[in-house]
Formats: structure tokens, C-alpha cells, sequence
């Protein structure tokens, strides 16, 4: 290294965060992906309802009850027997709510995508085995006719005779 010049990586003391180290350490796939989007999301559910519970006190008087109002809107249930009458709680809910659909719009997908992998999986056996089964045919194909040829070869000779 030139004299008074540091590396970049040396300036940052090689530390990576721990979600990059998370996400990186295995290949992403739609299960991986699906359980870092269910983990954030209970965890937001669960700020989100101390924290309606610190900015709305007379709507959340307990704990619970802010609890209990962002399980209902983290799962879209809404009972509406607990809502937010100042705009922080609103926004509050908004977040909780952001975070149910995402977290249900993950799950889907990684459904889905479980699904077609599987499918694909199978599709591709399949396509396998019918290679192999044509490569058999194939090879039969060419015995008999070699038969056939030599068979052809030694009638003519016979009848040449």
C-alpha cells in the first residue's frame, strides 16, 4: 500500500451488518426470503403496538390493547374495536398494515414459487427419462437394422451361387 493512502475496506474496519451477513452467508431463495419477511414483520407488529400504546394513551391504555390493535391490522382483521384517534397511532397503523401485506404477499410467492420449482423438477425427470428411453430405442433400431443388413448381405451371396 502507497505510503498515507489507506484502502477503502481498512477505513470501514472490514465490518458488514448483520442483515448483509444474513442475506449473503446463503443463496436467497423463497423460503430464506419468506422467513426474514415473517421475522420483520412480527417484529414491527409488536413495535408497532408498544409504540400505539406510547403515542395514543387514551386510545391504548395498556400495553395489550396496542398489542392487541396491531394483530388485528398486521393480519387485516380490523375489528375496529380498537382504533388510533390521533394521526400518530394512524400512521402507526399504516405501517402495521404495510407490513400484513407484504408479509402475505411473500408468502403467496414463495408458495408459488415452491410449487413451479417442483413442478419444473418433475417436468425435467420426466424429460430425462424419455431421452434415455428414446436413446434405448434408437440403439435397438440400429441392431436391427444391422441384423437386417447382414441378413440382406448373406441371402445375396447365397443366391449368387
Amino acid at each position: 500500500m502507497i505510503k498515507g493512502v489507506r484502502s477503502h475496506r481498512s477505513e470501514r474496519g472490514d465490518k458488514v451488518p448483520l442483515t448483509a451477513r444474513l442475506l449473503l452467508h446463503q443463496s436467497l431463495t423463497a423460503r430464506r426470503a419468506a422467513a426474514i419477511i415473517a421475522a420483520f414483520t412480527v417484529v414491527i407488529t409488536i413495535v408497532g403496538g408498544i409504540l400505539a400504546r406510547v403515542v395514543d394513551r387514551p386510545e391504548y391504555p395498556t400495553i395489550g390493547k396496542g398489542l392487541w390493535f396491531a394483530l388485528q391490522t398486521v393480519t387485516t382483521v380490523g375489528y375496529g374495536d380498537v382504533t388510533p384517534k390521533h394521526t400518530s397511532g394512524r400512521v402507526i397503523g399504516a405501517v402495521v398494515m404495510l407490513a400484513g401485506i407484504g408479509f402475505l404477499a411473500v408468502i403467496t410467492a414463495s408458495v408459488t414459487a415452491s410449487l413451479i420449482e417442483s413442478s419444473r423438477r418433475r417436468f425435467n425427470a420426466s424429460e430425462a427419462d424419455l431421452a434415455q428411453r428414446l436413446e434405448e430405442v434408437s440403439e435397438r433400431l440400429e441392431r436391427i437394422e444391422a441384423g437386417l443388413g447382414a441378413s440382406s448381405s448373406s441371402k445375396s451371396t447365397d443366391s449368387g451361387r
